[in-house]
């Protein structure tokens, strides 16, 4: 079987959970990654099968792990044009447009992002051993803007650990309903599954969902509108949107979210665009920071609001 055999031995010393273990000797493996291998079996202490990543190591055990080349997926790549900002060895930055998904799913199991940037970078099939490869965040399908994907497991590592630590900096631009309650501010909400619609987020009691917080600043106001720069801190399912909607001012153009009456723009989307970046490259010492305009359709509904407020 096509893998590869890693053998430890366990220095003598302070206890340690396995897991933290196994991340700290193989680094080019995410923890996610390393628990789901010793939940299928994979590892042996003492020459036995454990299959609990918590269990606790007293020192001078002798650890086996065996770890699966990557599986093929039954992706089958497809020719979907790409705005690339970036791209080198480890990663691949891809402006992309609204009404892409970014994975397959229920109901899209063709003609998303992952199958066209497996045609453009097929070495990364199999990267993170599932059927989202190099997927280490997400957009919205009629989200525009920035995504980061990995090309092999050193990269997924790097990334998912700057994500999961916050250092990664992600800009939207947002055109929201109304006005915010103050020009400049941070909306600190709990997220969690709507109680009355499993399909959507909501704010929730913190028992009941994940700690969630935005900061958001006017960059342009209108008789109805505010144009913002949203920043979120977290990185919830539909954050900048509920988080909006929850301080009364939703994003223009959002079905799901929105105010339920026809819209005043003439906008087929919400108009959410991850317009910066920054994060740090595996191997560079100092952030890169990456931007895409603002798209024409966005660009267009602003412009008819400049028209109308000079009349």
């Amino acid at each position: 079987m096509a893998g590869s055999l890693h053998k430890f031995s366990v220095p003598s010393g302070e206890p340690q959970r396995l897991d933290r273990f196994l991340a700290a000797a193989l680094p080019q493996h995410s923890r996610a990654r390393l628990q789901n291998l010793i939940k299928d079996g994979q590892l042996k202490v003492n020459n036995r099968v454990v299959t609990k990543s918590g269990l606790s190591l007293e020192g001078g055990e002798q650890i086996e792990l065996f770890v699966p080349a990557p599986m093929a997926t039954e992706l089958v790549p497809e020719n979907i044009p790409l705005v690339i900002v970036f791209e080198n060895k480890d990663v691949i930055v891809v402006n992309k447009p609204a009404g892409l998904v970014v994975h397959p799913a229920a109901g899209h199991a063709h003609g998303t992002l992952i199958h066209a940037v497996l045609a453009h970078a097929p070495e990364i099939e199999g990267v993170g051993g599932e059927r989202r490869p190099g997927l280490v965040h997400r957009l919205d399908k009629d989200t525009s803007g920035l995504i980061v994907l990995a090309k092999n497991e050193l990269a997924q590592r790097s990334l998912q650990d700057q994500f999961q630590s916050r250092e990664v900096k992600k800009t939207y631009i947002a055109l929201v309903e109304g006005h915010p309650p103050s020009a400049n501010g941070r909306v600190d909400a709990t997220i969690g599954r709507d109680p009355r619609e499993r399909k959507r987020m909501a704010v929730v009691t913190p028992a009941k969902g994940r700690d969630a917080f935005s900061e958001y600043k006017t960059l342009e106001k209108f008789p109805e509108h505010t144009l913002l720069e949203v920043s979120p801190r977290t990185g919830r399912t539909h954050q900048i949107r509920v988080h909006m909607a929850f301080i009364g001012c939703p994003v223009v153009g959002d079905k799901v979210y929105g105010h339920k009456r026809k819209p005043a723009l003439p906008l087929n989307r919400h108009f959410l665009h991850a317009a910066k970046l920054s994060l740090l490259l595996p191997g560079d010492e100092q952030n890169s920071t990456f931007e895409a305009p603002l798209p024409a359709d966005l660009q267009k509904v602003l412009d008819t609001l400049r028209v109308r407020q000079r009349a």
